[in-house]
């Protein structure tokens, strides 16, 4: 079943470099209000309780969450890429059958994620050594979180839905507006009710719950084919596998990712609620690049899926290229502006004298680094935008989790200091992006060169 219909932005045509301009702003601006989501509690809760709050808020519970949460996003990739090859298509049958499947799919997904998070929560911060100071609000906070996955997933489900067909604004907007709602209850339900993590806790689920619900009203709403109709959620078999094809490797890379940084985080537990603390703000800084990455990530991704969908390799290859000289670009200013002034925003998270030095000796070791980890998220998204995510996966596996883990294991002990943590970062990102440029190279001459035009 095929129709014409209206492209909201139409990436398959126009001047490239413009068009992923135009896709990624959004994205960018969407990514820093989920930033600015997660950051606002540890500001709150940073200023107006403590370090300890701010630590079971941060680093520990944050490494948890992104854990699983990771993984479904990850997942979620393979519906936004088989949607965006079927709406490139104009497939608008497929469409609308990869829609509902997607969001059947965030429903399981949801309620099976917060039976996980409620149960095994204590027996995981117990496992990652954290301090026991800080596990009761630690568990506090993240068992209520858990209890807005649904909503979570949803709203993902839902934002990354619109993205597929080329609309970023929408999803910015409602992220916008559940951070405006987040921010707001942060501070009266901790500065004013002096709920403390609690509070923080609430405030978040809160505002998942508003993001969901907007994205499923346009979902409801419209008149396209991706138009959501609550009786027909469920799953198509074949399209649930062709996305779980595509995502499930994303999904396990999202995993080995977190699971490596919950070994960080272990390690990095050893050495106190000082270093906890800083490297729960160095995280939120640092967070800035990783945004701006995803974004440039997310837009290849969709870029190439739409395009080599409509069947426009050549466009395709020009705009891998030019998502990677301005990804690079991006990376090396970002370094040297947070270089610079990283102080600046520590104090955002506290006035501890000690959590701010530690804080900024984990930044100016990390940043001049950034570069290294471009050619991973760039290769890895268009890979994926053409259907390839299984050889991404192992890659990333391999060439960051694996290594990390292996480099921790073996060098702390013989070097226990935080550096020797530090450290296993560049290694691990410039090791990847190695094996990335080879892979990708090769895929490249087989795939789309081999393709006729």
């Amino acid at each position: 079943m095929k129709k014409n219909h209206q492209n909201i932005n139409n990436i398959t045509e126009g001047v490239i470099w413009k068009q992923i301009l135009i896709f990624f702003f959004p994205l960018l601006l969407g990514n820093f209000f989920q930033q600015l989501y997660n950051t606002t509690d540890a500001v709150v809760v940073g200023q107006f309780v403590g370090k300890e709050a701010l630590s079971a808020v941060g680093g520990t519970t944050g490494t948890l969450i992104n854990l699983l949460v990771g993984f479904f996003i990850g997942v979620s990739s393979g519906a936004t890429v088989t949607i965006s090859q079927y709406y490139g298509a104009k497939n608008d049958g497929e469409v609308n059958k990869a829609v509902h499947t997607s969001i059947a799919l965030a429903i399981v997904a949801g309620a099976a994620i917060m039976l996980i998070g409620l149960i095994g929560a204590p027996f995981a911060l117990t496992w990652m050594g954290t301090p026991e100071e800080i596990i009761p609000e630690a568990l506090i906070y993240i068992r209520i979180y858990f209890c807005g996955m649904i909503a979570n997933l949803v709203y993902n489900m839902g934002a990354g839905i619109l993205r597929a067909i080329g609309d970023s604004r929408r999803p910015l907007y409602f992220l916008m507006a559940g951070c405006l709602i987040n921010i707001v209850l942060d501070v009266l339900f901790v500065a004013i009710f002096h709920w403390g993590v609690l509070g923080v806790a609430v405030a978040t689920v809160l505002s998942q719950f508003g993001s969901a619900a907007l994205v499923c009203v346009v979902l409801l709403r419209t008149k396209e084919s991706y138009r959501l109709n609550i009786k027909e959620i469920r799953f198509h078999k074949l399209i649930l596998m062709k996305i779980i094809q595509i995502g499930l490797p994303a999904g396990f890379q999202s995993m080995m990712y977190s699971f490596s940084n919950v070994i960080i985080q272990s390690s990095v537990n050893r050495f106190g609620t000082n270093v906890i603390a800083a490297w729960t703000a160095y995280n939120k800084i640092d967070g800035i690049f990783w945004m701006t990455m995803s974004s440039f990530g997310i837009s290849v991704t969709t870029f190439v899926g739409q395009n080599f969908g409509a069947g426009k390799y050549d466009r395709v290859k020009k705009g891998i290229r030019v998502c990677l000289i301005m990804a690079m670009s991006v990376a090396i200013g970002m370094s040297a502006v947070l270089y610079a002034g990283g102080s600046v925003v520590f104090y955002l998270f506290t006035q501890d004298a000690m959590v701010i030095e530690k804080g900024m000796e984990i930044l100016h070791f990390l940043a001049p680094t950034f570069f290294t980890y471009v050619c991973v998220e760039i290769l890895s998204g268009s890979l994926r935008g053409m259907g390839d995510s299984f050889i991404p996966m192992i890659l990333t596996s391999l060439g960051i989790c694996a290594l990390r883990i292996v480099w921790v294991f073996t060098t702390l002990p013989i070097w226990p200091d935080v550096k020797t943590i530090l450290m296993s970062y560049p290694i691990s990102w410039a090791a990847t992006s190695v094996l990335f440029i080879i892979y990708f190279l090769w895929y490249r001459k087989k795939h789309i060169y081999g393709l006729k035009k």
